[in-house]
């Protein structure tokens, strides 16, 4: 399937198979495909958190308020971003510049200039979230790509998600990922806004 047609096909799935699993390489080749997400100065904010053993998905679906979908999918992520990931942009770089995609005098400009912007933690959270948010959405294409399907939600508690899986406090969590495969009952695509009615050209006088 081509990028093209993942993006044309991808629902937001709510029935999941609950019989079928994923292997631990399924799951980590799904979050190798995330990581080539893009993230401001090549931070990489993005972490996972894999709810996969039925005891896991418990305590996840009641933590996202009994949306049984979360127990149902084969793995169900919680997706984080990392507030501080600008303290330690320098030791993420260093493996650009070894391999030589990137020189050490740019590499220590981005760690300054990261360092300055990312000081305020309203700028910290915007980009920790917006960051992680884009390497969900290509884990979701991934998913679309090998013949699962995937369900986003927001509806969780956050600050009981933080102390029943031991979040550390530098990680904002962003969303819940349920991946695995379909189930009867979904839904079809529901309709789109057409191109023309969310674009302008030049000003955004009239959207």
């Amino acid at each position: 399937m081509s990028a093209l047609e993942a993006i044309r096909r991808r629902i937001t799935a709510e029935k999941f198979d609950s019989s079928r699993t994923l292997s631990e390489q399924d799951i980590l080749e799904l979050i190798e495909y995330a990581t080539h997400a893009p993230s401001s100065f090549n931070q990489q904010h993005w972490r996972f958190v894999a709810a996969v053993r039925p005891e896991d998905k418990a305590r996840l679906t009641r933590i996202a308020y009994n949306q049984t979908k979360v127990s149902d999918a084969s793995v169900t992520f919680i997706v984080l971003g990392d507030l501080r990931a600008h303290e330690r942009l320098g030791e993420v770089l260093s493996r650009s510049v070894a391999a030589g995609v990137l020189d050490q005098s740019t590499a220590d400009v981005w760690v300054a200039m990261a360092g300055r912007m990312y000081a305020d933690p309203q700028d910290a959270r915007d980009e920790a979230v917006r960051s992680a948010s884009l390497a969900a959405m290509t884990l979701m294409l991934a998913a679309e790509s090998k013949g699962l399907v995937s369900g986003p939600l927001t509806s969780f508690d956050p600050d009981l998600l933080i102390k029943e899986f031991d979040i550390p406090e530098r990680y904002v969590p962003v969303m819940l990922l349920p991946v695995g495969y379909p189930d009867f009952g979904n839904g079809p695509k529901k309709a789109r806004l057409k191109a023309f009615e969310v674009l302008r050209f030049g000003s955004g006088r009239g959207l």
